[in-house]
């Protein structure tokens, strides 16, 4: 059985980091590499959620404001704050995109079987977003859905 292409009743490596005091996950597959926070160049006129660049080993990437996007307060940098970045297809093609987490927590396996549907009432983000909700021993860890979390905002 499979979900967009994956196995559903597998175990998939997740990278769990913080955003705003809640756990996310997102499959280790995406992740290149952790860094420290980097300076963003602001771009003109850009859109909230990739508000600019930032130069990761002389490669230009987005940088995206995952917050943004769920409606949650800006980021505040802290000694724990840290940059993920990502490889994910954007328009077809590998794209580097870099956001900026609070923290980043484990690496862990996730039975994607066993993930639980988001309620869509009382849940302060956009469940389109998030593929599911794991339980890693007294946490709620959320399991974003890559494709529509980093999807580029389409203009009018």
């Amino acid at each position: 059985m499979t979900d967009s292409g994956r196995d559903i009743d597998s175990d998939e490596m997740v990278l769990t980091f913080s955003l705003d005091g809640e756990t996310f996950a997102i499959p280790v597959s995406h992740v290149n590499e952790i860094i420290d926070p980097l300076p963003v160049t602001r771009a003109p006129c850009a859109d909230p959620f990739a508000p600019g660049l930032v130069n990761v080993r002389g490669a230009i990437a987005p940088f995206v404001d995952l917050r943004q996007r769920l409606g949650m307060p800006p980021a505040v940098l802290g000694e724990t704050s840290r940059v993920l970045v990502l490889d994910l297809m954007v328009g077809g093609e590998s794209t580097k995109v870099a956001m900026l987490a609070d923290d980043v927590d484990d690496i862990t396996d996730t039975r994607m079987a066993d993930l639980e549907a988001v309620p869509e009432l009382g849940v302060r983000w956009p469940v389109h977003l998030i593929r599911g909700v794991a339980k890693k021993n007294d946490t709620l860890v959320i399991v974003l859905d890559v494709e529509p979390a980093f999807a580029p905002t389409s203009h009018k």
